[in-house]
């Protein structure tokens, strides 16, 4: 039997941190699933290692092989107790930033006058990836371009996403590694693993994972993910004539709702029929 590497985000995919109810004691399915030998499973996340094991621990998910973290930045490979971080990833990534470390882009960015950045904490920054706390009302356009325009003057390639916590009431910016994304970091384990595009899926509910979504992989969207972002994928999949590669959760595996966990396995069966007879 081949190995099938399974890659799924976090939250709001496998963890039920959304608005939607999840099925009873689905976690407990996904798990037993993700102990078999033929699955290797993954986590694609943006939760640094830290909240990445405390969301294993608090919502009892499976220990995963890989974890694909902190947006896209780093690599770990998982034995027992011992994460590893792939240094090939690194030097992978690092090529964008040409030699240049964290520090030198925190010095570049100092000279940008009136955008008010202020440092997140040091537990949410890496060698290849810089994050700001930033003003709500900032313009993200102008932001981006200023950013970009003086990184690119340096020879830094990179990707600059801002975002909006309205928990916090406050902007988030992030400045990595232009390869520092979920699906290259996707295809860069699949080559380390000699695992085929036929025998890899994504799983996702999110705008965040659109790029591995609508890439051409085997892909799964769970049920409740928005309509916008489903529509999003659909659009442009249809644009590429690869909509055959994207399943939609619709809650119909076994009586669950298609939701989270739910509708990763249901997605996991559409692709891989063999798989319901394990769920049995």
């Amino acid at each position: 039997m081949k190995t099938i590497l399974l890659c799924s985000d976090l939250d709001r995919t496998l963890i039920p941190n959304g608005a939607q109810t999840e099925s009873p004691k689905v976690r407990k399915i996904f798990a037993k699933l993700a102990a078999r030998k033929e699955i290797s499973l993954a986590y694609v996340s943006g939760r640094n290692e830290q909240l990445v094991k405390e969301a294993i621990n608090k919502y009892e998910l499976p220990e995963p092989r890989f974890v694909i973290g902190d947006v896209g930045t780093t690599l770990y490979r998982i034995s027992g107790n011992q994460w590893e971080l792939d240094d090939n990833w690194q030097q992978e990534i690092g090529q964008d930033w040409h030699g240049n470390s964290r520090n030198d882009v925190v010095k570049l960015l100092s000279e940008l006058g009136g955008f008010a950045l202020r440092l997140q904490e040091e537990e949410k920054q890496n060698s290849y990836k810089l994050s700001y706390y930033t003003d709500p009302e900032l313009n993200m356009k102008a932001i981006r371009n200023k950013v970009s325009s003086l990184l690119d003057e340096h020879g830094i390639v990179a990707s600059v996403i801002w975002s909006l916590d309205e928990k916090m009431n406050c902007g988030l910016l992030d400045i990595l590694p232009q390869r520092a994304s979920k699906l290259h970091a996707i295809r860069f384990l699949m080559k380390e693993e000699n695992i085929p595009e036929t025998a890899t899926v994504f799983a996702g509910d999110s705008g965040n994972d659109l790029d591995a979504l609508t890439s051409g992989l085997q892909a799964i969207l769970v049920r409740n993910s928005t309509a916008a972002v489903q529509k999003a994928a659909l659009e442009e999949l249809e644009a590429t004539g690869l909509t055959d590669c994207l399943y939609i959760a619709r809650g119909d595996l076994h009586g669950m709702n298609g939701n989270y966990a739910a509708g990763v396995l249901e997605g996991l069966v559409h692709f891989f029929p063999e798989i319901a007879a394990w769920l049995d």
